[in-house]
Parts: C-alpha cells; sequence; structure tokens
C-alpha cells in the first residue's frame, strides 16, 4: 500500500514539474517575442534573410516588387505581418 502511495505522489510531482516547465518555456518565448518586435526593419532583414540565401541589395527590385517579394517571403520564412513590412518598409527606403 504505501509502494502505491508513493507511485501517486511521484506521478503527481511529476505532473507539477512539467507544468512549471511548459509555463515557463512559454512566459520565455513571449519575452522573445516582444524582443524580435522591437528590432528594426535592418536588423530583421539581415537576421532572417541571411539564414536561407544572401542578402539581396536593396537597389534590386523597385519599392512595388520589393512589396510582392516581402508577402512571398512572409510565408516562406514565417514572418509576422509587422516584420515583412518593417523589412519592406527598410528595403524601399534604399
Amino acid at each position: 500500500m504505501k509502494t502505491i502511495f508513493s507511485y501517486k505522489k511521484a506521478t503527481v510531482l511529476g505532473s507539477l514539474i512539467l507544468l512549471m516547465t511548459a509555463s515557463t518555456v512559454l512566459l520565455n518565448s513571449c519575452a522573445v517575442s516582444k524582443k524580435i518586435s522591437q528590432r528594426s526593419g535592418v536588423q530583421l532583414w539581415a537576421e532572417n534573410c541571411q539564414r536561407c540565401h544572401n542578402t539581396p541589395s536593396p537597389a534590386t527590385f523597385s519599392p512595388e516588387k520589393w512589396e510582392t517579394v516581402g508577402l512571398h517571403m512572409q510565408s516562406r520564412a514565417l514572418l509576422t505581418e509587422s516584420e515583412r513590412e518593417k523589412i519592406v518598409a527598410f528595403l524601399k527606403q534604399q
């Protein structure tokens, strides 16, 4: 009987540890999102575009084309709308 009680106690304790770990991860991911949202278009451009290919010069495309490229790359690079807007605004300024 004592063994079953200890097993139940260990299961509850393990569940609490798992819940606390999951909560910590979720809270930390929110903090990272806030940090990302504070980045400028040039920072986001450098960090995200270089993951898969060489970053093109801002002069490579017209402002209208950058809008199209931005929409395409938003889905490919899993960018938020805000990140895409910042990157495209930076590229259009150059």
